[in-house]
């Protein structure tokens, strides 16, 4: 492998762009999405009582800033982009690693963003239709829009996408800091429902109950490892890539915590569940022929957190073909704009192809069940460094209880839907994840057909204006 002293200046190389205000926003902006304007009501649900659901939100928001601590201290001893596909590359080897790469390729990031694109163009659609939903197919073709919006964007520059994040990140705070100061205004009037009275009352205990809810709740967290897929183009990411997470995370809990109180304050438990959008609801009843405004809100939240998925998540793509895993097309580059577009690209053909069957409900189960396969394997990669190789340098250590209790959390919740009510749709998605080493054996290992992929290769170089890049290490 080549050292930097040997590289020629010349060497195409991704833009390092995040500062720390610019990870700040893409953690927190990816992080603040769609799901806490959709999925309190589905927590309550699940959960049955106010008070456990508060719970669930706060150990959710404890699980996420244990876990990104440990990707804090992972991203300073594996400095290169990928996230979780190259932190397992690095520690369980080439197969697991590639089941990773197929697996959020094809399944977790597409499903992510379309949950999200749908979540956007839902609450676009919504004031123009009142007294009824909107159309799926309209619902359908205005996310198809928005993700090719975001495609261009993110492959015309990265300064622009980050800034796009910064400012969707702005809006997006500060509506639910709107949210936070409505509750406490009504708190003080004392002209609150009944849903803090008796809070426990209706809780359900069984495990499966309680894991769907909290899929559902830290589907609104997803996103706290978003600065970790893009660890090569942070300015000084062995002191920003900390301190982005512990400003991010936290900031994003306390935030999530405080709004679920107000919904709370304003709703009723059945108002709650009844909803088809909670901080619509909200709005209706706060700001009376204002509460249009929570729609557009939630909008473009939702906008925001579909461009920093973008962001992140065609560098894991990007990452994976660059280490052999993927076709080699899509670890190139674009020679003037430094952006991966071909990946970029790639993931958008995949989110419109998941987009023509999706559903919101389903998409964030399966999802979170799938993520948590992966994180579980990577903080179990994170132990093995730190009892086999304690002397690799890092600039941040937390003490190995923290992994080893984000691991235990991450078992229960691939466990929990399965134990109580087995679905077959699980075994599907386990079935899927295995099946992907099927496809590693004979075009990865073996290397199968490589004159047809080399031609292609050419052709689609030519034709994006891309060229292979080198590490920014």
């Amino acid at each position: 492998m080549a050292t930097e002293k040997d590289r020629s200046p010349d060497e195409l190389k991704l833009k390092t762009e995040v500062g720390l205000l610019g990870g700040v926003s893409l953690i927190a902006g990816v992080m603040v999405g769609s799901g806490i304007f959709m999925s309190p009501q589905y927590v309550l649900l699940y959960i049955g009582s106010p008070g456990a659901s508060l719970l669930i939100w706060a150990a959710s928001g404890l699980l996420a800033m244990l876990a990104s601590l440990s990707y804090a201290e992972l991203g300073t001893v594996i400095r290169e982009s990928g996230g979780e596909y190259i932190y397992i590359l690095r520690t369980s080897g080439n197969i697991m690693a590639f089941i990773c790469a197929f697996t959020n390729n094809i399944v977790l990031r597409p499903t992510s963003m379309i949950a999200v694109a749908l979540t956007f163009a839902q609450n676009t659609l919504a004031p123009f239709y009142d007294d009824c939903l909107p159309p799926n197919g309209a619902v359908k073709c205005l996310a198809a829009l928005g993700i090719m919006v975001l495609t261009v964007l993110n492959c015309l520059n990265v300064r622009s996408s980050i800034r796009v994040t910064v400012l969707f990140m702005a809006m997006k705070v500060l509506a639910l800091v709107v949210i936070v100061i409505g509750g406490v205004v009504l708190l003080i009037q004392g002209d609150t429902s009944s849903s803090l009275q008796n809070s426990f009352d209706g809780t359900k205990l069984s495990i499966r109950p309680m894991g769907i809810a909290f899929y559902q709740c830290l589907w609104s967290f997803d996103g706290w490892n978003t600065l970790n897929h893009v660890t090569e183009e942070i300015i000084h990411p062995e002191v920003n890539l900390p301190r982005a997470l512990m400003i991010a995370v936290p900031m994003v809990t306390i935030l999530y915590l405080l709004v679920n109180v107000s919904y709370l304050v304003v709703m009723t438990t059945t108002e709650m569940i009844s909803s088809s959008a909670v901080a619509v609801t909200w709005g209706n009843k706060v700001l009376g022929g204002w509460g249009w405004v929570m729609s557009v809100a939630a909008a473009l939240s939702a906008f925001g957190s579909l461009n920093g998925s973008f962001f992140s998540g065609g560098r894991v793509c990007y990452v994976a073909a660059r280490e052999g895993h993927m076709p080699d097309i899509l670890a190139m580059a674009h020679m003037h704009r430094r952006t991966p577009s071909p990946a970029l690209i790639f993931n958008t053909i995949i989110s419109l192809i998941v987009l023509i069957p999706g559903d919101f409900q389903a998409i964030v189960n399966f999802f979170s069940f799938t993520a948590w396969i992966f994180y579980g394997m990577t903080l179990s990669g994170l132990l093995y460094l730190k009892i086999k190789k304690p002397d690799l340098p890092r600039k941040i250590t937390v003490p190995i209880i923290i992994p080893i209790l984000v691991l235990l959390a991450a078992v229960f919740l691939v466990l929990a839907p399965i134990i109580d009510d087995p679905q077959i749709e699980y075994l599907y998605v386990i079935l899927f994840i295995m099946s992907s080493s099927m496809i590693y054996i004979p075009f990865i290992h073996f290397k199968l057909f490589p004159g047809l992929l080399n031609k292609l290769t050419v052709f689609l170089q030519l034709f994006l204006e891309v060229a292979p890049t080198a590490k920014n290490l």
